[in-house]
């Protein structure tokens, strides 16, 4: 208890979130990124298309070609003109570009 009988309250240390820059000075919190993703197939065109339809897409871009497409776990489509090998190095520094099949 405090003073003057009040309860304690939890004290919690706020702690940044770890970001991560996706091109141009855009960042999205590293926790929130569930798969980042190229592009140029057709189902993501319809993922694109489709988290536009329903206001969840954000474009990251600056004007640029779309490189990748970052999907987080709020459903948010982040377009971004990084490729999707160089955020991944971003994310795990250890990262080789390749899967290991």
């Amino acid at each position: 208890m405090e003073a003057g009988g009040a309860p304690a309250r939890d004290r919690h240390v706020a702690v940044a979130p770890t970001m991560i820059n996706i091109g141009y000075g855009n960042l999205v919190t590293v926790a929130r990124v569930v798969a980042i993703v190229s592009p140029s197939s057709s189902p993501m065109r319809r993922l694109r298309e489709e988290a536009g339809r329903r206001g969840k897409l954000v474009d990251a871009t600056e004007g640029r070609r779309t490189r990748s497409i970052v999907v987080t776990d709020s459903d948010h489509v982040i377009l971004s003109a990084i490729t999707p090998e160089t955020i991944a190095t971003r994310l795990a520094p250890d990262f080789d570009g390749e899967s290991g099949e």
